[in-house]
């Protein structure tokens, strides 16, 4: 059975992959053993599996696999409305493929340059290097941060500006640890709290209505 892998991943894969032969060739073959493990492990971090996309009026999607950290009153105001902060932290271990919760279309997307704290502490939200992708739907606008974290630092945001998406639909990637911050309307209906875990484009986090 293949794995399917983001298409950014590559480079990441073929460098490690590209050292396992070229020692193996002249005969180390124990760094070359090493490498290929590591090409390996790269791999699955940048593993895309195919997700079956709950259907239903007003569900409001997980964006990433990972644990939620937080659920708090959120203290900015692009919603124009009072909001709810849902942070989920993913490891190396989780899948880093990004989704959308919910159906809407990208209003704006802004990138933030910002420092490199660990993903898990509440600072990161708002000091770490992220993008913030406003949706805006019939039933109110949603806010996602894609946050880099310590190890993580490439952000990538693949939606642009006036995009119509679907729940669940792939809009992107952080590689190597990180963390995603889902802002939505206070008034959702949420199901989910701290300490839970989600999977991008398959858990419930809540209704929207």
């Amino acid at each position: 059975m293949t794995i399917p892998l983001a298409r950014e991943g590559w480079p990441f894969i073929l460098i490690p992959l590209g050292l396992a032969v070229i020692l193996w060739v002249i005969g180390w073959r124990g760094g070359g053993v090493a490498a290929l493990v590591l090409a390996v492990l790269v791999a699955l971090f940048f593993r895309d599996p195919p997700r079956d996309i709950p259907k239903g009026e007003g569900l409001i999607l997980a964006p990433a696999d990972g644990t939620v950290v937080q659920v708090i009153p959120y203290l900015g105001h692009e919603l124009q409305e009072p909001a709810t902060q849902i942070s989920i932290f993913l490891s190396v271990f989780n899948v880093h493929i990004n989704r959308i919760p919910f159906p809407a279309v990208v209003e704006t997307v802004e990138y933030k340059p910002g420092t490199f704290r660990p993903a898990w502490e509440s600072e990161a939200s708002t000091g770490n290097e992220q993008n913030l992708i406003m949706l805006k739907a019939p039933e109110g606008r949603l806010l996602v941060k894609q946050i880099a974290g310590l190890i993580a630092r490439r952000v990538v945001c693949r939606v642009v500006p006036g995009q119509k998406l679907e729940a669940g639909e792939r809009f992107g990637l952080i590689r190597f640890g990180s963390r995603v911050d889902l802002i939505v309307p206070a008034r959702a209906e949420l199901s989910v709290k701290r300490g839970d875990r989600v999977k991008g484009g398959i858990t419930v986090m809540g209704k929207l209505r």
